[in-house]
């Protein structure tokens, strides 16, 4: 695992195009933060708050975000291949371009409200 940044507050911060690979993001707060295009894969959030955050044009292959709070957040064209979804809030996320290949969304709050 690369840097250690777990448990910290980034609300609203513009970290588009940032290169995150393999961080430990878990129980980090990143609401409403900008992180388009950036490159996450097989990075830690679990537990992470991500409500209301563009994560278009995201690389979260392998990224670990079991039980992380995505409410209202963008995912368009995210790449979330082999990710782990398990028991993470969807609830109103745009997912309509997302790739999920292979990612367990088991336990999860889906957009329309269903569990995964």
């Amino acid at each position: 695992m690369g840097a250690d940044l777990q448990g910290v507050q980034m609300a609203r911060a513009n970290l588009k195009e940032a290169i995150l690979r393999q961080v430990n993001l878990t129980e980090a707060n990143l609401s409403e933060a900008d992180l388009a295009g950036a490159d996450l894969s097989a990075s830690s959030l679990c537990s992470a708050k991500l409500a209301r955050t563009d994560l278009s044009r995201a690389n979260l292959a392998g990224a670990d975000l079991r039980c992380a709070n995505l409410v209202d957040a963008y995912l368009g064209r995210t790449n979330l291949e082999n990710a782990d979804l398990g028991e993470a809030i969807l609830t109103r996320a745009d997912l309509s371009t997302a790739n999920l290949s292979g990612a367990n969304l088991r336990g999860a709050t889906l957009p329309d409200g269903r569990v995964g």
